[in-house]
């Protein structure tokens, strides 16, 4: 079952923004985030959730949405997530989160699969301007936010082929992800 989990767990940019996801279904994954491993027990990371339209609306201008995508500016209206996660670094318990920002991503991701939905974890983003944007305490900083809705677009596994890393999209806009074989992975 968990490896049909982290398959289904993939990076999904398009989503059906008019189906809500509740504030408690958030609460519950970031419950997941927060029973998960953290180096040396710190537990710094804190989350900021959102799932009102209004709000999501100032988070979206910030996050760039797919780098190897060049001409496809991110989800157009109606696509955008439906809610966010965003994970903050509380300076105030430690200035360095080491691996956790990691686990517990994986964590909210998996527990959104479970749920039926599907998330984008987006670290290219600004900020700077996002942390204004949220009037965010000084000791909150932004370390990536986690987009989250029901997945409007079908994502694809394919064999890597000469070692081209670069996700794509066909003309019917399914999303294509190369992944190394089993055996190149293994040293």
């Amino acid at each position: 079952m968990l490896k049909d989990l982290i398959r289904k767990s993939r990076s999904y940019r398009r989503f059906h923004e008019d189906k809500p996801v509740s504030m408690e279904v958030l609460h519950e994954l970031v419950d997941l985030a927060r029973l998960s491993p953290s180096a040396r027990n710190a537990q710094p990371l804190k989350y900021f959730l959102s799932n009102s339209p209004e709000i999501n609306d100032k988070i979206f201008p910030h996050l760039a949405w797919a780098g190897y995508l060049k001409d496809w500016p991110g989800p157009q209206k109606g696509e955008r997530p439906a809610a966010y996660i965003i994970l903050l670094n509380d300076t105030d318990i430690s200035a360095n989160y080491f691996c956790d920002d990691g686990i517990a991503s994986q964590s909210i991701l998996l527990g959104a699969v479970e749920k039926g939905l599907g998330g984008c974890i987006v670290g290219s983003l600004n900020r700077l301007q996002l942390h204004r944007e949220l009037r965010l305490s000084d000791n909150l900083k932004i370390v990536h936010v986690i987009a989250l809705g029901e997945p409007k677009e079908v994502v694809q596994l394919e064999a890597m082929k000469d070692d081209d890393v670069k996700y794509w999209r066909d003309v019917d806009q399914i999303h294509h992800v190369p992944k190394r074989d089993l055996k190149d992975v293994i040293v």
